[in-house]
């Protein structure tokens, strides 16, 4: 399966966004909605022609509401998103698979603090709020390693192919 993840703009709330709008909930009314990380919204489809074409009928919304789009498919990397633009060229054969590693925007996990309402409420609901993605860095792969991300401590890191043109700007 291809995974489909929207990051929503930090003064949003991203889910509440697409399902408060008829056409966003339609497009979306066919998957499991899930949420990997804060402020986000992820869906399996079947290909990664299918995930290309739901970002596209969601455009509308992902402009106004997210701050980014991500594409995992395992036929390319079992571990490494694709920027929304990679995929689509990706699908229209513009760049092979395999040629696809070298630009990165690496995103660091870090595990969601406990606020002070989730102190009081149950133990067990503020230990399933998701990890949030923080500060995505433009790092560019040589050879099999990736840099070391170093702009905050982290828990973890989530690493997105981009094209060399979302890279350069």
């Amino acid at each position: 399966m291809t995974q489909v993840c929207l990051v929503g703009s930090e003064d949003v709330n991203l889910r509440y966004e697409l399902l408060s709008r008829e056409t966003a909930r339609n497009a979306l009314a066919t998957y499991d909605l899930q949420e990997p990380f804060a402020n986000t919204v992820a869906v399996d489809t079947v290909s990664l022609g299918a995930a290309v074409a739901l970002l596209n009928d969601l455009n509308w919304y992902l402009i106004r509401f997210a701050d980014a789009a991500f594409v995992r498919d395992p036929s390319i990397s079992e571990t490494e998103w694709l920027s929304r633009d990679l995929a689509a060229a990706i699908r229209d054969d513009d760049i092979a698979p395999e040629d696809t590693g070298r630009f990165l925007n690496v995103y660091g996990v870090v595990e969601s603090e406990p606020s002070d309402a989730d102190e009081t409420a149950d133990t067990q609901a503020a230990a399933e709020r998701p990890p949030e993605l923080v500060e995505p860095m433009l790092l560019t792969r040589t050879g099999d390693t990736i840099p070391e991300y170093d702009l905050q401590d982290v828990d973890d890191t989530l690493v997105v192919r981009v094209t060399e043109s979302e890279f350069g700007a």
